[in-house]
């Protein structure tokens, strides 16, 4: 079933976000901004946190998380160890919401129309996988031209 795929590779990314922010070697570095970088790897780890605990546990698991997106973007300075237990919380979160979620589920729409239009949770679901890519790889090239 699409759920144990979707399980698969939110562990995988997630672990590998875990491995990108421990691997900044000076923990300052994750908040550097240029002109040409407009968010910082760390504000791109707040914000992968904070989506995926809307999207899928808010809304999906009913967890009664509160998200507070404007501060996905300007907080800084959040001590790796902090995120890295966010990111393991938000791990366990998605396991145990996907591990609920029937092939009904999964075909039903998606409560919000994020997009301005109806999607089944299916597809939004595979919307917030690749956005976690897509930011993982932002994170990635943040770091190593860092370290050049």
């Amino acid at each position: 079933m699409l759920t144990t795929t979707l399980i698969k590779l939110f562990d995988r990314d997630l672990e590998k976000l875990k491995q990108e922010i421990e691997a900044y070697k000076a923990e300052e570095d994750l908040w550097i901004v240029t002109n040409e970088i407009s968010n910082s790897a760390g504000n791109l780890c707040l914000h992968l946190i904070g989506n995926l605990n809307h999207f899928i546990g808010a809304i999906l698991g009913n967890t009664g998380y509160i998200r507070q997106r404007d501060l996905e973007f300007s907080q800084t300075n959040i001590p790796k160890s902090k995120m890295i237990g966010d990111i393991d919380n938000a791990l366990v979160m998605v396991k145990d919401v996907l591990g609920k979620l029937t092939v009904h589920n999964l075909q039903e729409q998606y409560e919000l129309k994020v997009f301005g239009e109806a999607m089944s949770t299916e597809f939004f679901l595979t919307h917030l996988l690749t956005h976690l890519a897509y930011h993982l790889g932002q994170i990635n090239y943040h770091r190593r031209l860092l370290s050049v």
